[in-house]
């Protein structure tokens, strides 16, 4: 979708990039029902709406098929960017592979080496830190709330290893495998259910390298970004605009409005704040934005 001045002058290209569990996906039921009104309307307006989740990029193309998207989606944190095939014309072939109908860019870590460091790091800090991998599928439903087949797929790891502290710990303690981390060249994220230790790409780098991909087909791009927690701060950074979906989540020790000026924060939580949120940028995008 092309935003327009009544002149009929072109003014920007707008790109929707969206976290899902929380923001776009519901907490409990993983539903996006509340939020099917304004994706329909972004749908009908060919405004991209850019899939950018911690999830693998089997559980994303589940829900990306079932929710009639087609457009590029980014997995695990930024890991990996993948296309539908309608977008090969537009890229070299030396940058991607093709995998399961889908065109690849790989920008993270290798997830069997993020294995072995974050065992390192349990050492180092001498931390008690359970990963995905050292987890059974009944342990990972038990926190996910996922049925079978949404934890198999969940266990399709490529780029970002989640994990939690198997015992309580403190701000110096968390502060010490983020360092531990940062001496090896890898990043840990915080989403709403776990920590992640993943590759030097995140939500950020990844979203960047779309939005670039975008202004080589269009005169001007206008980005916005929704999320729920600090895992979506450096896509936050990335775009023109902003959205902090309303959720459980308290951020305590930081001021949102400053970190962020001329954030959007929504008044309703989930699919539901998405809805309000997307709606309203929608209907009013010309008088908001320019």
């Amino acid at each position: 979708m092309s935003l327009t001045r009544e002149d009929g002058t072109d003014l920007s290209f707008l790109l929707i990039f969206s976290d899902l569990d929380d923001t776009l996906l519901d907490h409990d039921t993983y539903s996006w029902e509340k939020a099917q009104p304004a994706l329909d309307l972004c749908i009908s307006s060919s405004v991209p709406v850019i899939l950018v989740s911690s999830k693998t990029r089997a559980e994303i193309q589940t829900i990306h098929r079932a929710m009639g998207l087609d457009f590029p989606f980014i997995s695990e944190n930024g890991g990996g960017v993948f296309f539908p095939l309608k977008y090969k014309k537009f890229l070299s072939s030396e940058e991607y592979t093709v995998s399961d109908g889908f065109i690849k860019i790989t920008l993270g870590a290798p997830y069997k080496s993020l294995v072995k460091d974050l065992e390192i790091i349990a050492d180092e800090t001498h931390l008690k830190l359970r990963g995905f991998s050292q987890m059974p599928e009944k342990e990972v439903m038990e926190h996910t709330d996922l049925n079978v087949e949404q934890c198999r797929l969940s266990l399709k790891r490529e780029f970002d290893e989640p994990f939690i502290f198997e015992e309580p710990v403190s701000e110096d303690d968390i502060k010490s495998i983020y360092l531990s981390a940062q001496n090896k060249g890898l990043r840990i994220s915080e989403g709403g259910r776990f920590f992640h230790l993943h590759g030097k790409s995140d939500k950020g780098t990844a979203v960047n390298s779309l939005i670039a991909f975008f202004k080589k087909q269009h005169k001007s791009v206008f980005s916005i970004a929704l999320g729920d927690s600090p895992n979506d701060f450096g896509m936050f950074d990335a775009v023109n605009q902003p959205v902090l979906v309303k959720s459980k989540r308290r951020f305590t020790d930081i001021n949102i409005k400053e970190k962020f000026p001329g954030i959007l924060i929504t008044d309703k939580n989930g699919p539901a704040g998405w809805n309000e949120s997307v709606m309203g940028l929608l209907k009013t995008g010309k008088e908001v934005f320019f």
